[in-house]
């Protein structure tokens, strides 16, 4: 049976899942705000480090306010609006026309901004040794047209590296992912001829390993020597290494920095308007990290509570914020949005009513 918001989760329940998210160090004894009210949201997992980062503060500020996200991946979280369960969903791939449609409008926001790595498992080629690859090399690679660590073509990007005599070991994501989209669709775009797919959520060779979310594909590269996967840059552990990407012999290696550099030059997308703010990151940007994920918050742009839309548009306006923005940097190494996305965000913000 389809759960409206109210019926979603129980008020007792509310309060106890606020009392475990609220930081008490993170409570600011002086705040004075008259916002009041009981909010969920859910979805992409890529986000969950930022939201909680965003809660804590958000909540310590305004102390008769809840906020609460959960995961379960961004079309769990698009599917939950358009039922009615959450107030605010996270997702890594724009709501669809019919999901639009049967919520009646939506505010799509680019706030949390990561850069994807290219992880691998090779001991000895860790830490500041990254493995330098063309995004036409990596297509190859992770398409299974190179299938040796010490091909010619690695070998003729990384002079002096001790790159092995071993099988690669491609991981893809079981999952449907936001990830995924962001990474096919780098490959499609610089290297069309290697990488005949289109840019989807789904991985789309079969065969290899796999990993089941951000998790299970981290557990799954750091399971073998030779393996080669990709993840939120914030997930990879140090005893992986990542590969910097470029062309013309300028690697970038993956950065937060270098995820901004990106960001700066960014373009909205042909489907963008005043309340979907789409973003495409630059793939060749001078100092720019090109494998990019623009994460979005989903929202509402009529809700039937006006208790609720109060205290959904602070929250936004609040992640949108200076603040917000470096506490989710400080938690998850993102690339905080620019001024001018900061403004165009808060102009969708205000769009949103009761």
């Amino acid at each position: 049976m389809l759960l409206t918001r109210r019926g979603a989760l129980s008020a007792a329940a509310l309060t106890a899942l606020a009392a475990c998210g609220r930081d008490a160090g993170a409570a600011d004894p002086s705040a004075s705000s008259d916002l009041e009210g009981e909010v969920r949201g859910a979805g992409a997992t890529s986000q969950s480090d930022a939201q909680d980062a965003w809660m804590n503060a958000f909540m310590g500020a305004n102390l008769r306010a809840t906020v609460d996200y959960a995961g379960g991946g961004s079309g769990a979280g698009r599917t939950k609006l358009v039922e009615g369960a959450i107030d605010f969903a996270g997702t890594d791939t724009p709501m669809t026309t019919d999901e639009i449609n049967k919520v009646g409008g939506v505010v799509e926001l680019p706030l949390y901004v990561s850069p994807i790595a290219v992880a691998y498992n090779l001991p000895g080629l860790t830490g500041e040794s990254h493995v330098n690859m063309t995004g036409e090399v990596l297509a190859r690679v992770l398409s299974g047209a190179i299938t040796r660590w010490n091909d010619p073509a690695l070998a003729a990007l990384n002079p002096g590296a001790a790159l092995p005599d071993q099988r690669i070991i491609v991981v893809g994501r079981s999952d449907d992912s936001g990830t995924t989209k962001a990474l096919t669709t780098y490959l499609a775009t610089v290297a069309p001829e290697v990488w005949p797919h289109e840019p989807e959520e789904t991985w789309p060779l079969r065969g290899g390993q796999s990993g089941d979310g951000t998790a299970g594909m981290i557990q799954t590269v750091s399971a073998a020597t030779g393996t080669i996967g990709y993840a939120d840059a914030s997930k990879v552990p140090a005893t992986l290494g990542t590969v910097a990407v470029g062309s013309n012999g300028a690697y970038v290696p993956v950065s937060a920095d270098a995820a901004a550099a990106a960001l700066d030059a960014a373009t909205l997308g042909a489907e963008a308007d005043e309340t979907r703010l789409l973003y495409t990151p630059s793939h060749d940007a001078d100092g720019a990290y090109p494998i990019v994920l623009v994460s979005y918050l989903a929202a509402r742009l009529r809700y039937a509570d006006a208790e609720i839309a109060a205290v959904v548009k602070a929250y936004l306006r609040f992640a949108a914020s200076t603040r917000g923005q470096d506490a989710s940097f400080k938690a998850t190494g993102c690339a905080p949005i620019t001024r001018q996305m900061r403004e165009k965000i808060n102009a969708a913000i205000d769009k949103i009513a009761a």
